[in-house]
């Protein structure tokens, strides 16, 4: 069988780097909201692509995370007046009912954002003695300029996804490319204790985490 390599950009020969095991990780949904179509199809491809797996006799780990925390999730559980779990809970049972629905089997895990804060600081603290992180009033973010590789997948180097880069409001980032792994809290936000304060991790982290954990 040949899959297509993103890193190579051509088809190259499937080989496990197990034999007869494979380990795959499909971002799942941020659960504010009901899931859509365009949510649904990576959803169903890679339960195909599981299911094809399986049945080739391969033994199978696959993680499909939630992401329970993040600024769409806090400004809808603002607006209906619960906190962000409550609506998390809610999202997360309505995902398994039109997953149910479509016919999508359960992951081996289904890893929730929020249960791996400790393992979301370490890695951030890694991050941080490597050089490849910075602290800034409780923020922290990854610096693209200090990892050569940036871009490699994308085939984009810093100059041109720069071009289209910008500071937000409020930012204290080195870079514009550069992106938060850990957030300072804001007032009436969740927040839970870090070596830079109470804060929540930057969605670009998570998945990192939860993937090096299960895999």
């Amino acid at each position: 069988m040949k899959l297509y390599n993103t890193m190579t950009r051509k088809k190259e020969e499937f080989v496990p780097i197990h034999e007869n095991e494979v380990r795959m990780y499909c971002c799942g949904p941020t659960v504010y909201n009901y899931f859509h179509i365009g949510n649904a199809r990576p959803f169903i491809i890679f339960d195909t692509f599981r299911r094809y797996m399986e049945y080739k006799g391969y033994k199978v780990t696959y993680v499909q995370n939630f992401t329970d925390i993040d600024d769409k999730m806090i400004q809808k559980a603002n607006e209906e007046g619960i906190t962000v779990s409550e609506l998390a809970e809610r999202f997360i049972e309505e995902y398994f009912k039109d997953a149910n629905g479509l016919g999508i089997k359960r992951a081996t895990y289904h890893p929730k954002a929020t249960e791996h804060i400790d393992e979301i600081i370490q890695f951030i603290e890694k991050l941080i003695e490597k050089g490849y992180a910075y602290e800034i009033d409780g923020d922290v973010y990854f610096d693209t300029t200090a990892y050569k590789d940036y871009g490699k997948l994308s085939k984009q180097n810093l100059e041109e996804l720069e071009a289209g880069a910008r500071i937000q409001p409020g930012e204290k980032k080195r870079n514009p490319m550069d992106f938060a792994l850990w957030k300072a809290q804001k007032p009436g936000e969740p927040a839970w204790d870090s070596p830079w304060g109470k804060g929540r991790p930057g969605w670009h982290i998570e998945c990192s985490v939860m993937a090096t954990k299960y895999l």
